[in-house]
């Protein structure tokens, strides 16, 4: 429909992968917080955030991704079409846009986002934007064209000067746990950085607030009462547990029993309590206890503390082996991930081994800390194509610095077959401390 305003220009190359690159050169900066290039941008095109579905706009440093999955889980078991914005992707850019359709939704066809990605940059019109911000301007004109009943919009990085953070009146709004992530840009202080999350609340807007330390909260309810926006904070206005191997929901008004959820780690009884009290906020006496079954036990969200299943990776493990991988790649992920891991070796015993691959910009250190005394080997592994990450040699001699069995690898093959040799039992594997090294892993193992 669109793509011929850009036919007769014989220089125009359609591939997305290529669009993507040339965009980056926009801007120098990869991160420059502000929201005044993508409100430029935005009423270039039209104002397509003024036409988007009701959104339920999501910030935090853990567990958004989660929270989603299970919104759209239990949204979409009530028949209703939902519009998805996450970043970053794990294997291929057009998972961030998912696009409700007539058999569910599903990430955005490559005509679709190249068509997008032309008619962003047109209107871009060769000024300094950055790639997150002209892609996010991309995903609202695909939002706003394609019929939906909800968008679950996750911020980028922040929130107040998020480049998400340009809808006016959302439904509702969540905010996840808070910790320490991303303090070039957010500050070194949780205070500092619930400020910036605080920015997605608006005025008369209900935001759902999940699981806090006590100094993050009190930053949330300082703006939320300055600003008149009414807050349903984890453990004061409803709670989430596990007793009796179900999830037990409950606020003032009721208390309910749900199956435990799809997705591994206590931490997901946390973000499912949070998912369940947006829902009722959402779609009040539609959010029955059979849609809030439905959503919990089929919610996907890949990376997230989850077991591969069958594929090209267990070539190079023992028969019996699991494989594990998990994305999280701050302190308070690490935290988690550690519990779920001592959980799973209390109930299983066994060897367990890591594979370990970082970012330079992330605190290795905090993060590698929570598993000592649960892993009894780790190989470290660079991250391909990521310039940024740290070398295999760094990361092996942070953790032997923390008292662990280290050794270095060229890769996660090369690892997974270290860790085969060195015992000849079966093991549980878990690979972790990168979203990119996640995406590599998925890559390498077909899915």
């Amino acid at each position: 429909m669109y793509l011929k305003i850009f036919e007769e220009n014989n220089d125009v190359d359609l591939s997305s992968t290529l669009l993507l690159e040339r965009l980056k050169g926009l801007h120098p900066k990869s991160i420059d917080l502000s929201l005044d290039r993508i409100k430029r941008l935005l009423a270039s095109l039209g104002h397509p955030e003024r036409r988007l579905p009701p959104v339920v706009h999501i910030a935090g440093t853990n567990g958004k991704g989660s929270q989603i999955a299970f919104l759209r889980a239990i949204a979409e078991s009530l028949g209703k079409r939902v519009h998805v914005y996450t970043s970053p992707h794990l294997v291929k850019f057009h998972e961030r846009i998912v696009l409700a359709g007539p058999s569910g939704s599903a990430p955005i066809a490559e005509d679709r986002l190249a068509d997008c990605l032309l008619r962003a940059e047109a209107a871009n019109g060769g000024k300094l934007i950055t790639l997150f911000e002209i892609t996010t301007a991309a995903a609202f004109l695909a939002f706003a064209e394609t019929p939906a009943d909800l968008l679950l919009l996750e911020t980028g990085l922040g929130g107040r000067l998020d480049a998400t953070n340009v809808v006016d009146k959302p439904l509702a709004t969540a905010i996840t746990p808070i910790s320490i992530d991303h303090v070039a840009f957010l500050g070194d202080t949780l205070a500092a950085i619930a400020g910036e999350k605080a920015g997605i609340l608006k005025a008369e807007v209900p935001c759902v607030v999940g699981r806090q330390e006590p100094e993050a909260l009190k930053v949330l309810e300082a703006r939320a009462a300055k600003i008149g926006a009414p807050l349903h904070i984890f453990r004061r206005d409803f709670d989430a547990f596990e007793r009796g191997g179900k999830l037990i929901f409950q606020t003032a008004a009721q208390q309910i029993e749900l199956p435990l959820p799809r997705l591994h780690g206590r931490h997901q009884i946390d973000n499912a309590g949070a998912a369940i009290a947006t829902a009722n906020i959402m779609f009040g006496s539609e959010s029955t206890n059979e849609a809030l079954e439905r959503g919990l036990t089929q919610a996907v969200w890949p990376a997230r503390l989850e077991r591969l299943p069958p594929g090209a990776l267990y070539n190079y493990v023992r028969e019996g082996s699991e494989i594990w991988l998990d994305g999280g790649h701050n302190p308070g992920g690490a935290q988690a991930i550690a519990r779920a891991l001592a959980e799973m070796r209390q109930q299983q015993p066994g060897p367990v081994h890591l594979i370990w691959g970082m970012m330079e910009t992330k605190d290795a250190q905090a993060v590698i800390a929570p598993f000592k005394g649960l892993v009894d080997r780790i190989y470290t592994v660079p991250i391909p194509g990521e310039p940024n990450a740290f070398s295999a040699s760094s990361l092996m001699k942070i953790a032997a610095n923390e008292g662990f069995k280290a050794a270095m690898t060229s890769g996660v093959r090369h690892a997974l077959l270290q860790s085969r040799t060195a015992s000849s039992r079966p093991k549980r594997v878990l690979i972790c401390g990168s979203l990119y090294l996640a995406g590599h892993v998925l890559k390498l193992h077909g899915g």
